[in-house]
């Protein structure tokens, strides 16, 4: 394996995704970056997701797709992935998300410039047409475990990580947060989270994603900060209100932007 230019494992869960499947593909096709291969596991789609992914796969060997025998959710989908990925490096992209060209390029060479286990870029909204809005995450230059309790600055299809630094650590099983988690038990080993200043992906809105609903989600972070990172309950209610603040900012920054 070339050092310079390491093979990067994109990892992709995928459920009834026809509709933005190719399009994603399509996204990781034109890296400027060749060296990847993107590890597609289907969670038992009842949709057309399986024939477009088998029908790219044969013009694009390194488009690999594994189909689960049933449907287990993105946690297990995303660590089957991890352990058919052969890359030393590793990178998250959902079915319906995006990745500007030289998204793989520059952020391996940041992390080989720093010799860093973490990174994560911004990344832009866009509506489910496939429209931008002109609201961008942010991206701090350091994150540690305590900032990443009260916030997650990072979204999932941005993070790549050194599978080599991080060892064999695989996401938490629960149906929604897993990544957040999974981000959380990392830098509680004590590696920091590495932002880039660069727009380098887009992050689509879908109605009645599971992510969506705001309430759920409040109780989910709840969930996290009591039940699986175990803090005590004066520090949990400490990390949940950082938590709103912070997610209700978000909320009126994208309103305004549009």
């Amino acid at each position: 394996m070339d050092k310079q230019t390491p093979l990067i494992s994109v990892i992709t869960p995928s459920y009834n995704a026809e509709r933005f499947i190719r399009e994603t593909i399509q996204s990781v096709q034109q890296q400027t970056y060749t060296n990847w291969e993107m590890v597609i596991v289907d969670d038992c789609s009842q949709d057309n997701t399986v024939e477009i992914v088998t029908e790219i796969s044969k013009t694009d060997d390194r488009i690999k797709l594994f189909v689960l025998e049933e449907n287990s959710g993105s946690a297990i989908a995303r660590n089957t992935a991890m352990d058919l990925a052969k890359g030393k490096y590793i990178a998250f992209l959902d079915s319906d998300d995006l990745w500007m060209p030289e998204k793989l390029e520059h952020q391996v060479a940041f992390m080989q410039e720093k010799d860093i286990a973490f990174s994560f870029t911004k990344y832009v909204w866009m509506r489910e047409d496939g429209t931008l809005t002109n609201a961008t995450s942010k991206a701090p230059e350091k994150v540690n475990y305590n900032q990443l309790m009260k916030h997650c600055v990072m979204g999932c299809l941005t993070v790549m990580l050194d599978k080599e630094k991080i060892g064999d650590l695989k996401m938490y099983n629960i149906r929604t947060r897993q990544d957040y988690v999974y981000w959380l038990h990392i830098v509680k080993r004590g590696h920091l989270a590495y932002g880039m200043p660069e727009v380098f992906a887009k992050y689509r809105l879908v109605e009645n994603s599971i992510s969506s609903n705001k309430i759920k989600a409040a109780k989910r972070n709840w969930h996290v900060y009591r039940h699986i990172e175990a803090q005590p309950l004066w520090k949990a209610i400490w990390y949940f209100v950082n938590y709103a603040i912070n997610s209700v900012r978000q909320i009126i920054y994208r309103k305004r932007m549009g």
